[in-house]
């Protein structure tokens, strides 16, 4: 990418910050405070998770000479049965946790699906919201919100209490005027539509082109016409959105 520079040869600005040119002609302001901030906080992730790792290896320090993990762990449960026959046989002990575990069972199953519950409402109102509040949608887009996310929806997560985009090789979307952050919610879904292989089919029309002209494949009347074998080819949003767009199928 290049720095966009004006007439005068002047580095051209957007709210304070100098704007990029990308290879794909798309222009971005750089917010270089925020990647600073951004390379400073991978750092620190990347110490702590160092940390973490060296910790690992000294506790596993322990262990060495033990290459048989299983029966390790079966030899730790039969001394700890040993320890408690003092008070009750072996046995008894398996039958009582059985018990115990049976108890809990229906609590534990009580309060997952009440989690599961919980993390729906979650997901309707962060991502669903997101959708339904979207600037892009209302402004560039054919079709309506739930549409959109009948289409796109599956690419967002709920991460760290916000939503995060995915794109169709399962790679996260990430902001092009914030380095090293990820995509807000209508940048990310730009990118989506941008990437979306029936996108004209889905996006409002730009008007005439001036002088009574009409864009390719549209009609006198400046409706979209295109053919059946077209048509047919398109998937079931791309031809909701053709036809509610007021455009014709020619034979």
């Amino acid at each position: 990418m290049k720095l966009k520079l004006d007439e005068q040869g002047h580095v051209v600005l957007q709210d304070g910050k100098p704007v990029y040119v990308h290879d794909d002609g798309k222009e971005v302001p750089f917010d270089a405070p925020g990647t600073v901030a951004t390379i400073t906080r991978l750092n620190a992730e990347a110490k702590t998770h160092r940390e973490g790792k060296e910790a690992a290896e000294q506790a596993l320090k322990a262990f060495d000479g033990i290459t048989d993990g299983a029966a390790a762990k079966k030899a730790l449960e039969i001394v700890s049965n040993l320890d408690q026959k003092k008070l009750v046989d072996a046995g008894e002990i398996d039958r009582v946790k059985a018990e115990i575990s049976k108890a809990f069972q229906g609590q534990l199953d009580e309060a997952t699906n009440k989690a599961s519950g919980l993390e729906k409402q979650l997901y309707d109102e962060m991502i669903g919201g997101n959708f339904s509040r979207s600037k892009l949608i209302g402004e560039k887009l054919a079709i309506p919100a739930d549409m959109v996310q009948a289409r796109f929806g599956q690419n967002f997560k709920i991460e760290d209490g916000k939503p995060v985009a995915y794109d169709q090789t399962g790679n996260k979307i990430y902001s092009r005027a914030r380095p090293g952050e990820v995509a807000d919610f209508d940048e990310a879904l730009e990118s989506l539509v941008e990437q979306y292989p029936y996108r004209d089919h889905i996006m409002k029309s730009s008007g005439a082109n001036g002088g009574g002209a009409q864009p390719p494949g549209s009609g006198g009347n400046g409706k979209k016409t295109i053919s059946r074998s077209q048509f047919d080819a398109l998937d079931p949003h791309g031809k909701h959105a053709h036809m509610t767009g007021g455009g014709e199928v020619t034979d």
